[in-house]
C-alpha cells in the first residue's frame, strides 16, 4: 500500500476561533537545527498568525524537500550543487538563495588530548581516502586514556552538508573519506561521542561546542596562523573553514515567506542567529 503524504507549503489553516494563521514549512540543515527553531519561536511574539514548523534531518533532505517542492524554506550548510539547481527547475522551481549567517566548522577532541593546532593538510591525512595517519603517535602524540593509539574517526552521515562542506574544504573536491569513520546523525551525536572518546577526532559547527570536548587552531598550511574557531573569525574569514549558512525558497519569497526571511535578516533575527553561537551575516547593534 502506497504511503501519500499530504503537505501543506505557507498554507493557511482556520482556527477553531474563526480566524486563520499560515503555516511555513522549514526544514533541512542539522547544524542550522537550533537556530531555525530559535528563530521560528521568536517570530511567534512577532507575527502570532504564522506558524514556523522546523525539522532536520541534513542539509540533502532539505533540499531533496525543495526540489520537490514540499518545503517553503530549505536550510542548508552547503550551497545547492548545479545539478541539484537543475533538478530544481525541472520540477518547476528557481531556487533562491538566502545568506543567513556564518559558522567556523570546529575540530574537537577530547579534553585529554594534548594537541593544540592542526595543519588542513594535517586533517586530510587523518580523514582522506589513501591518508596515512591512523594513529595519534604518527603526529608525536600521546593521548591519556587512549590505549589503543587509535585515532578513533568521528563524521557525519553524507546527506549532511557538513560533511560535504569538510570533504570540499578539507580534503579537496577529488578525494573522498576514509572507510571505517563514525558517521553520526547529527552534530550533537559527532560532539557526544568525541567528548567520551579519549581517541576521538571530530567536526562540526561551533554552536555545537560544550565544555566536554576542546577545539584546536587551524592552520592553512605549515606557513599560516594558528587560528582559532570563533563568531569573529568565522565573520572576517580568517578561520581555514569557515562557511556560509542558507535558506533556500523554491522561487521568489513572496508573501509571509518572505516577511519571516526579512524578518530573519533584519536587526532582530541577525542578533537571534549570533546568541545561538553563529555570527550574523552583520555585527550590527547586536556587540
Amino acid at each position: 500500500m502506497k504511503k501519500i503524504a499530504f503537505v501543506l507549503l505557507a498554507a493557511t489553516i482556520v482556527a477553531c476561533g474563526g480566524g486563520s494563521r499560515t503555516l511555513i514549512q522549514n526544514e533541512g540543515s542539522d547544524t542550522l537545527l537550533e537556530v531555525a527553531q530559535a528563530l521560528a519561536e521568536n517570530y511567534r511574539n512577532v507575527n502570532p498568525e504564522v506558524t514556523v514548523a522546523v525539522s532536520g534531518g541534513g542539509s540533502g533532505t532539505g533540499v531533496a524537500a525543495l526540489i520537490n517542492g514540499t518545503v517553503d524554506i530549505a536550510n542548508s550548510s552547503r550551497a545547492l550543487s548545479e545539478e541539484e539547481i537543475e533538478l530544481a527547475r525541472a520540477n518547476g522551481g528557481d531556487p533562491q538563495q538566502f545568506t543567513i549567517g556564518y559558522d567556523a566548522l570546529a575540530v574537537f577532541l577530547h579534553p585529554s588530548n594534548p594537541t593544540t593546532q592542526f595543519t588542513i593538510a594535517q586533517l586530510a591525512e587523518i580523514y582522506g581516502e589513501g591518508g596515512t595517519t591512523e594513529t595519534w603517535s604518527q603526529l608525536g602524540i600521546t593521548v591519556p586514556g587512549c590505549g589503543s593509539d587509535e585515532i578513533v574517526r568521528v563524521s557525519r552521515q553524507n546527506n549532511s552538508g557538513t560533511y560535504a562542506y569538510f570533504r570540499e574544504a578539507v580534503l579537496g573536491e577529488d578525494r573522498d573519506y576514509k572507510l571505517g569513520s563514525r558517521d553520526m546523525a547529527g552534530s550533537k551525536d559527532v560532539v557526544d561521542l568525541v567528548g567520551h572518546t579519549p581517541c576521538a577526532i571530530g567536526y562540526s559547527g561551533l554552536a555545537y561546542a560544550t565544555d566536554e570536548v576542546k577545539m584546536p587552531c587551524l592552520m592553512a598550511d605549515e606557513s599560516s596562523p594558528c587560528v582559532a574557531p570563533s563568531i569573529d573569525t568565522a565573520m572576517d574569514g580568517t578561520y581555514p573553514i569557515a562557511r556560509p549558512l542558507y535558506m533556500y525558497t523554491r522561487g521568489a519569497a513572496e508573501g509571509e515567506v518572505k516577511a519571516y526571511l526579512d524578518w530573519i535578516l533584519g536587526e532582530a533575527g541577525q542578533c537571534i542567529i549570533l546568541g545561538v553561537g553563529y555570527a550574523p551575516v552583520e555585527m550590527g547593534s547586536c556587540s
